[in-house]
């Protein structure tokens, strides 16, 4: 079973990345299973959302304690909550942001994982140029897809057209496409370095 949490803030699309991550399992022959958790429902609170892919029925239902890959939708998080806990050594982290790790304050804590699946892609910069609002979740779908393969970018596109439709889906698609090209032009950059 592969487990992502994802972190964010209300108003920035957690919940509906979560259930557009899970449909892109869904649509390749995946069980998926998405839910979120969040207290106040306000604008601005943290927010976190689940989503779990397998090959096989999901009968669990909590919380997810230990993720394979952590969507970090709002870098303000990194250093009011702790989003990393319980992270796989082997794990994925993307994060919404055009700075590194280094320039994060997380050169030391990148230490202890592969950089291979250490990743930062400019999403709400990417949302606002093709959707017009900073609402990165589609863009960090598309990241996703590149860093881990778990799913494909097509399934990405067909998750975001069953989500969204017209300019709003086309917007979103092509946004998750340049993040996804982002992503695998690091990782080539970082594989000749």
């Amino acid at each position: 079973m592969f487990q992502v949490r994802i972190h964010g803030r209300g108003g920035q699309g957690v919940v509906t990345g979560a259930e557009m991550l899970s449909i892109a399992a869904f649509l390749q022959g995946k069980h998926a299973q998405a839910f979120p958790n969040f207290g106040s429902e306000r604008t601005g609170a943290p927010v976190v959302a689940y989503c779990r892919i397998d090959d096989k029925e999901i009968r669990l239902r909590e919380p997810i304690m230990q993720p394979d890959a952590l969507i970090i939708q709002d870098p303000t998080l990194l250093h009011q909550v702790d989003v990393f806990a319980g992270l796989v050594k082997d794990g994925y982290i993307l994060i919404n942001t055009n700075r590194s790790f280094a320039e994060l304050g997380l050169a030391d804590f990148a230490k202890g994982f592969r950089p291979e699946r250490l990743r930062t892609v400019p999403a709400t910069e990417l949302a606002l140029k093709h959707v017009g609002r900073p609402v990165p979740n589609a863009a960090l779908l598309g990241g996703f897809a590149a860093i881990s393969g778990v799913i494909s970018l097509d399934a990405v596109a067909a998750a975001i057209k069953d989500k969204f439709s017209g300019k709003v889906a086309d917007g979103n698609i092509a946004a998750a496409t340049e993040a996804y090209n982002a992503v695998l032009e690091q990782q080539q950059e970082a594989a000749h370095a």
